[in-house]
């Protein structure tokens, strides 16, 4: 799996309507695209900007490419965003992803059960 990363500011006072857009229109509509898994959104104040950092997962580089266009690196600003973005990356970066929060999760579950089990072992 493929994440690719984003950063984007608004102001503080179109920070609510710029998240609106991401949850109603923008990172929903990224499903029409095969091989797109899902999407985390942050969103953290930075003095007097809104910081969003955006997260897509695709299956690899061929979906992203389907999202993004033959220069997948470039950023995909939907017009009415890009009115409200003070600034933003022009270019994502991408990773592999080698690790899902579900995937820890069950790591932790594995990791607890062999504690548990390690202990209940009878000692000679």
């Amino acid at each position: 799996m493929i994440s690719r990363i984003w950063h984007g500011w608004t102001k503080a006072q179109d920070a609510d309507e710029y998240e609106g857009m991401l949850r109603a229109d923008m990172l929903p509509g990224i499903a029409r695209v095969a091989g797109y898994q899902g999407a985390y959104l942050l969103r953290r104040d930075v003095g007097d900007e809104v910081e969003f950092v955006t997260i897509t997962q695709f299956d690899d580089l061929d979906a992203v490419r389907a999202f993004a266009g033959e220069d997948y690196t470039r950023a995909v600003i939907h017009p009415p965003a890009r009115k409200l973005l003070t600034r933003f990356d022009e270019r994502s970066v991408h990773y592999e992803t080698v690790l899902t929060a579900a995937q820890v999760r069950d790591l932790a579950r594995v990791t607890s059960s062999r504690s548990r089990d390690a202990r209940t072992v009878e000692r000679p």
